[in-house]
């Protein structure tokens, strides 16, 4: 006979499991060594009366209990979690930045915690909002900043977003580039010119797809894959190789042998959301949610230029009133 009551934690443990189908990537999620999940998992196999899962040398699979059982586990956590939160013991808000040089999730992030100073809000990197948002439907990130426009529909349909900003695009140049001596850069001196933007990126091809959509037209080619650089000093190695101009954010990080311009005649904008798991419970969210509405507010990151550029289905996402 099933046991009366469950055990969160062998729900979080199972959850886990699920999720990675994989028993040693669940127990480094966990923080736990792979022995003591997998009894954990054999314990709430005996609990309930049914195997959950399927084991070969190969692969770990669901077996038709687990995949009922499934639903439930994440019910029964979430409500945990927010029972949790209700009397100030909310487990940590992972919260992805993109990247460390990055402007706009930063700020948000640091004036959420100025705003919920007893709460614990992590910052995590996963370099794209396409890789993030997986992330974030897996429960292995609660929230993190983009073109929410730019997911796939599978993806948007199981997040939320909150419009943070506006973000003016910039180009990254050589410093002996021939562009380099004006102040911004007009789309139209671009033409002829090959520009990196992620294109083969796994982790983002929204801000490729944005490119393309930008650069459609007036005579600029997206630069084809380079090997993926992981870190500064490798990225910037692999740029240098290559001597193409870079797509970027007027915040974008300093490489060393390179100008940023801000581009103009119009100013493409990139526009960044702040996206989360539909149904998510957390004082760490709406302290976040707030920090981004009063942030936008304070440096009129919101405030679209008049000369400003999205494509239609952008501006769609970020003024869904009109």
């Amino acid at each position: 006979m099933p046991a009366a009551t469950v055990d969160p934690r062998l729900l979080r443990a199972f959850l886990a499991v699920a999720e990675e189908l994989h028993f040693t990537r669940a127990a480094t999620r966990l923080y736990v060594a792979q022995q003591a999940l997998s009894r954990d998992i054999r314990r709430l196999e005996r609990e309930l009366g049914a195997e959950l899962f399927v084991r070969t040398t190969r692969q770990v699979t669901l077996t038709p209990e687990g995949e009922r059982l499934l639903p439930y586990a994440r019910r029964v956590l979430d409500a945990q979690d927010e029972l949790l939160a209700a009397f100030g013991q909310a487990r940590p808000l992972l919260v992805d930045l993109n990247s460390p040089g990055l402007v706009t999730g930063r700020r948000v992030l640091h004036w959420a915690r100025a705003l919920a100073p007893d709460l614990e809000l992590m910052a995590r990197y996963e370099s794209g909002l396409t890789h993030a948002a997986a992330e974030v439907l897996a429960g292995r990130l609660d929230a993190s900043f983009g073109r929410f426009a730019g997911l796939p529909a599978a993806l948007r349909a199981g997040l939320d977003q909150q419009p943070v900003r506006y973000e003016p695009m910039a180009v990254v140049l050589p410093e002996d580039h021939r562009l380099a001596s004006l102040e911004a850069v007009p789309l139209s001196a671009l033409a002829g010119e090959t520009v990196y933007a992620g294109a083969g990126n796994p982790r983002t091809p929204e801000w490729t797809d944005l490119a393309h959509r930008l650069f459609d037209g007036r005579d600029i080619r997206v630069a084809p894959p380079v090997p993926l650089a992981v870190g500064d000093e490798e990225f910037q190695r692999i740029m240098a190789r290559t001597g193409h101009p870079i797509l970027a954010v007027v915040d974008f990080p300093a490489l060393p042998g390179t100008v940023r311009r801000p581009l103009v005649d119009p100013v493409p904008l990139s526009p960044v959301s702040l996206v989360w798991r539909q149904g998510l419970t957390h004082p760490g969210l709406d302290a976040l949610r707030r920090a981004a509405t009063e942030v936008a507010a304070a440096e009129g990151w919101l405030r679209r230029p008049v000369d400003g550029w999205i494509p239609a289905n952008d501006a769609e996402v970020m003024n869904p009133r009109n």
